[in-house]
């Protein structure tokens, strides 16, 4: 095994050593005192979920080591398993057993200070250097530059500012320094964190528009896994807390996800029919709720008896299924994969004629033009056994 295989699942390992040790200490403090992102469970949550970007890092460190993909998943995964430990750390020695434990204070401080860091490395730095781990083109060294320039920026004022922690607004920051102005850095950076990852995708977007072949294959990994958490956006304050929760962990783990079959195993899937799969039934699924309702809806006021109303309801939606589903896939080829509908229109047109065709030589010369228009090869050749 290598050094850079070593480090790499060192690292890993790590991550989630430390995860754990935050898991710990979530059982043992009192949830009611910790100030928290979302909800401790969901912190819980988040953290195991973010496990996924240590496991691919290390995954890509180990096999591709100059790719810095893997090593910027390894970093992020570790800035939050940080994080995770120390809040849990400085929860028990401050809140649940205060003076328990000792340097609860600076624990409280250190958790404080990864949340940029982590962000703009596992989603800024993300989209400027995938997949091969290199920037689009020179001119986006500033951005690189300004990323740095940030994180520093705001690890010294987290460290400088004066006033109370952000997790624990009982305590004092053990380091801060009165009138250095720290608060506005610190307010400042977060607000250029979120102008920085914008920027940052619209470079994946001119790398994507620029793409062919192999790389476009692999860039659709990420462009794929991005929309579906951008999208969710605007659906998870309709949802139920803990449900929202669940849905956002999940959707932030296939960014790792999705990376690493892009670099390591692109060759095995087809994005393009994950794509396709996801329009259809995501499509179908709210067709069907929507039918569902309305149709509750309808027969309730008609009938006046919920019971009923349900029942007919439910048959009506099992009824529509495979038909809907049908329609939906052809409406959805039709307008976003024409190729394929296309080829499968030209198929149909082919078995028709096939069948009143009593000519060898028309067949022969039909089933070169399909393949000719479906498949696209280079060259076609076919060869018929003659009759002995």
């Amino acid at each position: 095994m290598s050094s850079t295989t070593r480090l790499a699942w060192g690292l890993c390992a790590s991550c989630a050593a430390l995860t754990t040790a935050g898991l710990v200490f979530a059982a043992v403090n009192d949830a009611a005192a910790v100030n928290t992102l979302g909800s401790p469970a969901f912190d819980a949550a988040f953290s195991v979920v973010y496990l996924a970007f240590p496991v691919v890092g290390a995954l890509i460190a180990s096999r591709q080591p100059r790719n810095a993909i893997g090593w910027l998943f390894l970093v992020a995964g570790l800035g939050r398993s940080v994080d995770y430990a120390f809040h849990g750390y400085a929860t028990h020695a401050l809140l649940t057993a205060p003076g328990s434990l000792p340097g609860g204070a600076l624990a409280g401080l250190a958790a404080d200070l990864t949340w940029v860091p982590s962000l703009l490395g596992g989603t800024a730095l993300l989209f400027l250097l995938f997949p091969d781990g290199r920037l689009p083109s020179r001119r986006w060294r500033p951005l690189v530059w300004l990323i740095g320039a940030v994180t520093l920026a705001f690890v010294a004022g987290t460290v400088l500012n004066a006033d109370p922690l952000y997790y624990f607004p009982a305590v004092e920051n053990p380091l801060g320094v009165e009138g250095a102005g720290a608060s506005r850095i610190v307010d400042a950076a977060g607000v250029a964190a979120i102008g920085l990852i914008l920027s940052a995708v619209a470079s994946l977007v001119v790398r994507f528009r620029r793409a062919r072949g192999q790389e476009r294959q692999q860039l659709k990994w990420l462009v794929y896994a991005a929309a579906l958490l951008f999208l969710s956006t605007p659906i998870q304050p309709l949802l139920e807390g803990v449900v929202s929760d669940v849905l956002f962990a999940v959707l932030i783990s296939l960014l790792p996800i999705a990376v690493g079959i892009a670099i390591l195993r692109h060759r095995l899937y087809d994005i393009d029919l994950v794509i396709r799969r996801t329009l259809v039934y995501g499509v179908l699924t709210a067709t069907l709720a929507a039918t569902y309702l309305a149709s509750v809806l309808l027969v309730g006021l008609a009938v006046g008896e919920s019971g009923l109303a349900v029942a007919v309801s439910t048959l009506a939606v099992a009824g529509l299924f495979r038909p809907a589903l049908a329609r939906i896939q052809a409406v959805v080829d039709r307008r976003f994969y024409r190729r394929r509908y296309d080829a499968q229109r030209t198929l149909e047109v082919f078995g028709g004629r096939l069948r009143d065709e009593l000519d060898l030589e028309a067949v022969a010369a039909d089933l070169r033009g399909v393949v000719r228009e479906t498949v696209q090869p280079e060259h076609v050749s076919l060869w018929l056994r003659s009759a002995r």
